[in-house]
């Protein structure tokens, strides 16, 4: 007996201290969202929506996140266009209350990983809005890893696109 583990403790060692040729690489990773590799090869996605509230659509638009997937861990984050100057976009996170004379308008959003639900809220008659409060509307939805957008600023859209490297905003409708 003490010599079959004197054989078995021979044999381990050897079988532990061997060591052959690195075999050849493998495939590259999947790529990001915008085509940069990552971790679980996806940095992050923007969206670019442009978006219409009347009476027809209960006030509310959907975006159909289609075949941008979701996970449940991800943070999902959605700007509004305020203005242009010069040449420059002003974007504001949502939601987003704006107060008005006649009572607050509420951008606001939710989210599925199937689609975002972009609509208005607050104590306005949505009837009386002008259409620059309603049509038109052009908002920027990101998908973002939760590890990842723990390091970023959300608060502005800026630094959101420039940490996930982006390079290229698809509209979509």
């Amino acid at each position: 007996m003490k010599n079959f583990y004197a054989l078995l403790l021979l044999v381990s060692a050897v079988l532990v201290s061997c060591e052959g040729s690195v075999g050849p690489p493998g495939p590259p990773g999947p790529q990001g969202a915008q085509g940069i590799p990552g971790q679980d090869g996806l940095l992050g996605l923007v969206i670019e929506v442009q978006a219409d509230f009347n009476f027809g659509n209960n006030f509310e638009y959907f975006v159909d996140l289609g075949d941008i997937e979701v996970y449940d861990s991800d943070v999902v984050v959605v700007y509004r266009l305020m203005e242009v100057i010069d040449g420059t976009d002003v974007w504001e996170p949502l939601p987003q209350t704006i107060f008005r004379g006649s009572g607050i308008l509420l951008y606001a959003f939710d989210y599925t990983i199937f689609d975002v639900r972009l609509f208005l809220d607050g104590t306005v008659d949505f009837g009386k809005l002008d259409p620059i409060d309603t049509d038109g509307q052009i908002f920027r939805i990101a998908v973002i890893p939760a590890d990842f957008a723990k390091d970023i600023d959300l608060k502005k859209m800026d630094n959101v696109i420039k940490a996930l490297n982006v390079q290229d905003i698809k509209r979509v409708n």
